[in-house]
Formats: structure tokens, C-alpha cells, sequence
């Protein structure tokens, strides 16, 4: 079967975390959240990309990620792991020379009595109830984390994405009574806390989903392209049906393109028979049910039938596409699975 290409353009990707870091201010760094392979775009050279901008500062969910990133970065950047130090975390976490976030006192314990010299992050929970120290554990905890210098302070915002929500206000003010006077360096934004104004910014921004061309950041260039090889089209006469379930029915005389993706690389079935893939800018409806390896659309209305169709272009962004499926933009691009064929684009190449 042909594979279908994600085709990831690099000169975007920079240009979004340029604009971001301009919008975080002169007196604030701006780091790259790369967990989940980069939101599936490919974390290595997404990471690579990035430091070669300017990011120094690297996130991830977890210490393998770090691991697997750390190859491909200069000693100098520094990668956190936001799940801070698990069990069974500390041979990676020092071969790696990754930061644990410290989200609780059994990490804490665990840092300590295994990488009692290594650096560390703190995360506090100001309201979100996910991940972080509550109050009372912080007021426990402060004395003996502050005296070994933790490389930052952070927390992460619930509503940022509403920038009036009454919460993002409720959780300023609660990073600041519980960090404020520490000395140490702080974090409080992702895409959403940058676009809130420089109130949310602190020492550290984090932005993640801007960085890949999805909202909140409006402003973002798309950075992913999703094109799909047709392997066969066929006409279909009225009244006879395409894909399982007969979900859709010919009125006319039809030409079915069938493209060689489905659910099993990350493209949600509930798409089936209401979405679009796109030859340029004319729409071919999805006729029919997204099946493990196929996809059947109409391009009955083209003159010529091409050789791939797109699924996420620039006719239908990320966040187009998870409108029409009732999500957000971050799934649809942390779906999308190993079979794709990544190309990278950036100036000159």
C-alpha cells in the first residue's frame, strides 16, 4: 500500500516560536513543549529545529521521551520531565541528564534519596487539581527543596484558552502567594498564559500547541500537511452504497476515490460522512465510513483526479478538522500514527 506523507514545514514551525517568544517579552525565556513526539510531528527534529532558533528549555511527559530527544541536543539544553520522578525513572533521568518536575513528597523522597546532587524542578498546584503540591505539602516541603536550589517553579493554567475565565485571575494570585519570595525562577504559561498578557509570564514560557499551528494562538502558520495516496477510483450508480454499514447512498452517478488511510493512523471514525479531504482548494466529501486503512470520498466535481488528497491543509487546519469531528486541535495531531511517511521542509531544502 502506498504510504501517505505528513509533510511538516520547519520555517513555520520557527516562525511560531519566534512570535511567541516576542510575545513573552525581553525579560522572559521561552521554552518548546515537545512531549508526544512533538504532537506527532516528530520530536528529534522539531527539538533539533527549535534549539537552533534559540530554545534551550525542552519539556516532556515523561523521562523516555526525554531520553529519546537528548541525542540530538547540546549539552546546554536543559529537558523536564513534567511527570516528574517516577518509580524506576532514575537510571534515564541521570544517563539522560533530564530535570524531573517534583509533583508530590514520594518524588520528592525518590529525588533525594536517589539523585540527591541532580537538578529538579517543583510544580505547584494552584487550583488545576491534576498534577503538583498542594498548599499544605508545599509549606511541608519548601524549606528542604529551596535549600538544594530547584532549576524552576511552576504551575499550569486550567482556563488559559478563556482569557476571561475568573479561574486564570484565581490562579495568578495563588502561584504568587505560594512562590512569590523564593527566588527561584518561575513558569506559569503555556500558548494560552502567553496570549493573557505579561501578568502570566514570569521568568519561563512554555508554549506547546502554538508552536504546531493550532489554537489559541490565532495568529499561528500551519506547520502540518496531511496528504493521502489514492489507490483506486471507481464509478458508482444510483442507489448503490460505499463502505461498511451502506452509511452512504449514491444519488447520482459518482466517482469514488478511495485513499490509503484510516482509524489505525490516527483518523477519527466519527469523521466518516461528514468531513472533506481537499484537492487544493475544492472539498471532496468523505462518502462513507473511515475504516481501519481506507478513506472513500467524491471527486465526481474534479476535472482531474490527483494523486493524493489532503486531509489537514490549508483549506482545512487542524483545528477546522477537529471542529467538525467535536475535539480540539491537539488530538487530532497526536493522533496521527507511525504509518505516515514524515518529510521536512525549511528554507533552502
Amino acid at each position: 500500500m502506498a504510504s501517505a506523507s505528513l509533510n511538516i514545514d520547519l520555517d513555520a514551525l520557527v516562525a511560531n516560536w519566534t512570535a511567541l517568544d516576542a510575545r513573552s517579552g525581553a525579560g522572559t525565556r521561552t521554552a518548546a513543549v515537545v512531549k508526544a513526539d512533538s504532537y506527532g510531528l516528530g520530536a528529534a527534529r522539531v527539538a533539533q529545529t527549535l534549539y537552533a532558533a534559540g530554545a534551550r528549555t525542552f519539556f516532556v511527559a515523561v523521562a523516555e521521551e526525554g531520553a529519546k530527544i537528548r541525542p540530538y541536543l547540546a549539552p546546554d539544553a536543559q529537558i523536564f520531565v513534567l511527570s516528574g520522578h517516577m518509580a524506576g525513572d532514575f537510571e534515564t533521568l541521570r544517563d539522560a541528564n533530564l530535570t524531573p518536575v517534583l509533583n508530590s513528597l514520594d518524588q520528592i523522597t525518590r529525588q533525594f534519596e536517589t539523585l540527591p546532587d541532580a537538578p529538579f524542578g517543583v510544580q505547584l498546584d494552584t487550583g488545576m487539581n491534576r498534577l503538583g503540591l498542594e498548599a499544605e505539602d508545599w509549606a511541608q516541603a519548601a524549606p528542604a527543596l529551596l535549600a538544594k536550589d530547584p532549576a524552576l517553579i511552576m504551575s499550569h493554567l486550567a482556563c488559559a484558552d478563556e482569557p476571561d475565565h475568573a479561574m486564570n485571575a484565581q490562579q495568578l494570585a495563588e502561584f504568587h502567594r505560594m512562590s512569590d519570595g523564593t527566588g527561584v525562577a518561575r513558569s506559569l504559561s503555556a500558548t494560552g498564559g502567553i496570549l493573557l498578557g505579561p501578568d502570566y509570564h514570569f521568568d519561563l514560557t512554555r508554549p506547546g500547541i502554538g508552536l504546531y499551528g493550532g489554537r489559541p494562538f490565532e495568529a499561528a502558520l500551519p506547520v502540518a500537511t496531511l496528504s493521502l495516496p489514492v489507490i483506486q477510483t471507481r464509478e458508482v450508480q444510483p442507489g448503490e452504497t460505499v463502505g461498511y454499514g451502506n452509511l452512504w447512498q449514491a444519488e447520482r452517478v459518482t466517482r469514488i476515490a478511495t485513499v490509503a488511510a484510516g482509524y489505525a493512523d490516527g483518523i477519527h471514525r466519527v469523521l466518516s460522512n461528514i468531513s472533506d479531504l481537499w484537492a487544493g482548494d475544492a472539498p471532496c466529501p468523505v462518502r462513507g465510513r473511515v475504516s481501519m486503512d481506507l478513506i472513500t470520498a467524491d471527486v465526481t466535481d474534479l476535472d482531474e483526479v490527483p494523486d493524493t488528497l489532503d486531509l489537514i491543509c490549508a483549506a482545512q487546519g487542524i483545528d477546522a478538522l477537529a471542529d467538525i469531528a467535536g475535539t480540539i486541535g491537539y488530538e487530532i495531531l497526536t493522533a496521527l500514527g507511525p504509518r505516515y511517511t514524515r518529510f521536512y521542509t525549511e528554507r533552502g531544502t
